[in-house]
């Protein structure tokens, strides 16, 4: 009972734990996409997605199949998807066709011109993956609507995880969907009157017992939830912190944290990007891992494919899988989603695929990395370096 009270604690104002909801990890696309498209199947009133990455491949095609097969029968579909993530992987004549189809689709943020690889604001995005089919089934994570090989073609499936939620939460998911649809739309100045004359009101099987919470991150009122979710786990863990995260460039205190952590005896265990679609970021995060070693921080970095989860476990009894990295894009900048879970099982589920993914991984030895050429050093310092001007030009506050 104290092991739940103290983890219970961490939940402050903002961030609300709901019981009776029924939650199942998902891991890669072999688990997503058959799931997702079920869902969108069995649709009757309406279909909620929002995605960075809309890519042109034979799996995402099958979930735009579904899309249009649900607005055909009367579904109101609402596709949402980011004006950067896809720009130049969602084909017009997709998209077209979505549209002929009756799929609503908006695109968040969208490229004005050519100046806006320029303009520091347009890191601004919406990172977020989440779909919510008829307000009786979600789905919230990283995964992306792209192949698992793409882009990088690598013979394994990219790792990532998303959860599949029935329960009270999807009451806060619907709204949440609802209400940023309606925001960009509004912006957009493109009205999308509800087909429904009643709102559909969220349902959910009674039969559930994990307590969950779902956090985002905002521009409004829930800047720094995510964040501040994971400084308080950092600070509570006693004995084991699993962290898997595609983009890890933490500020200040959550480095701080961890150290601190593995000073207190916490066995801490960080799964980073060996393959990488962004080599730039790749080598700013390098940059602290010297530090992180030394401190006593095991790292690994995942070579079996492309690591793109967002996910971590606490004392083999708190959880969290969504879409935020831990780096000051996601942190600060970004709209993002992530589940967080208190419940062993779930907890237990995840970190034995996080500790499976590690025994396929290569650690980092401290000593290299002491030992490291001063030009492979300054190289990632001068990386690092610019990835803080960006993060200060786009106007995001303070990135400590």
């Amino acid at each position: 009972m104290a092991e739940r009270n103290r983890w219970r604690s961490l939940f402050f104002s903002g961030v609300e734990l709901v019981p009776g909801n029924r939650l199942r990890l998902l891991q890669n696309g072999a688990d997503f996409f058959p799931a997702l498209i079920a869902a969108i199947d069995a649709a009757q009133s309406e279909v909620h997605l929002e995605t960075y990455i809309f890519n042109a491949d034979p799996t995402a095609e099958r979930v735009r199949d579904a899309l249009i097969h649900a607005a055909g029968r009367g579904v109101q579909v609402r596709l949402l998807i980011d004006g950067v993530g896809s720009a130049g992987t969602l084909p017009a004549d997709w998209l077209a066709t979505l549209r002929a189809a009756g799929v609503s689709v908006l695109f968040y943020r969208p490229l004005v011109g050519r100046g806006w690889r320029s303009n520091p604001r347009s890191l601004r995005r919406l990172h977020r993956k989440l779909a919510v089919i008829d307000a009786r089934i979600a789905f919230v994570g990283g995964m992306n609507l792209i192949d698992d090989r793409e882009p990088l073609h690598l013979d394994a499936p990219r790792l990532d995880f998303s959860v599949e939620v029935q329960g009270p939460l999807l009451a806060s998911m619907h709204f949440s969907a609802r209400r940023l649809w309606r925001l960009v739309a509004l912006t957009q100045l493109q009205p999308q009157p509800d087909r429904q004359q009643v709102p559909i009101e969220p349902s959910w099987p009674t039969d559930g017992h994990t307590r969950a919470a779902f956090v985002v991150r905002d521009n409004f009122a829930h800047r720094r939830d995510i964040e501040r979710v994971y400084l308080a786990a950092l600070a509570l863990a006693r004995d084991e912190i699993y962290i898997a995260n595609a983009y890890f460039l933490p500020g200040r205190r959550f480095r701080t944290l961890l150290k601190k952590a593995a000073a207190r005896g916490v066995q801490v265990h960080l799964l980073v990007q060996g393959h990488t679609d962004h080599p730039f970021f790749q080598t700013a995060a390098r940059a602290l891992y010297r530090d992180l070693l030394a401190a006593g921080v095991h790292l690994y970095e995942y070579q079996v494919s492309e690591l793109h989860a967002k996910v971590a476990v606490f004392d083999g009894h708190w959880a969290t899988v969504g879409s935020s990295n831990i780096d000051p894009f996601s942190l600060l900048l970004a709209r993002e989603a992530n589940i967080v879970v208190d419940d062993a099982a779930f907890a237990r589920d995840l970190q034995q695929r996080l500790q499976l993914a590690i025994a396929q991984s290569t650690p980092l030895d401290p000593a290299d990395w002491q030992r490291r050429p001063w030009p492979q050093r300054m190289l990632s310092w001068l990386a690092y370096g610019g990835v803080r001007l960006m993060v200060g030009l786009s106007g995001a506050g303070r990135w400590a």
